[in-house]
């Protein structure tokens, strides 16, 4: 389950930066996306991934960018997210 909400998740993203951003298909890949990483690792380990004290610089601005694309700033967005994206795994 886990692996098929991160693949639909991926998929919902790309469509939605393929169709000029659409935020409402941004806003549920990345749903999508972090259940699925819960449903693949766990919900501790994937809090504590995500919330170690090296990474919430990371964090923030991956979570962050969730927050903007569910705002509907979409463009904004996923920058936050892809430079929180890159900071964490690093």
């Amino acid at each position: 389950i886990g692996v098929g909400l991160v693949g639909f998740g991926l998929f919902f993203v790309l469509f939605g930066m393929l169709l000029y951003f659409d935020s409402v298909l941004l806003a549920f890949g990345n749903i999508l996306f972090l259940f699925g990483l819960v449903f693949i690792i766990g919900f501790r380990r994937t809090f504590t991934f995500f919330f170690q004290r090296t990474k919430m610089k990371g964090t923030s601005f991956f979570f962050g960018g969730v927050v903007i694309v569910l705002l509907r700033w979409p463009l904004l967005g996923m920058l936050l997210e892809a430079y929180g994206f890159i900071t964490l795994f690093r």
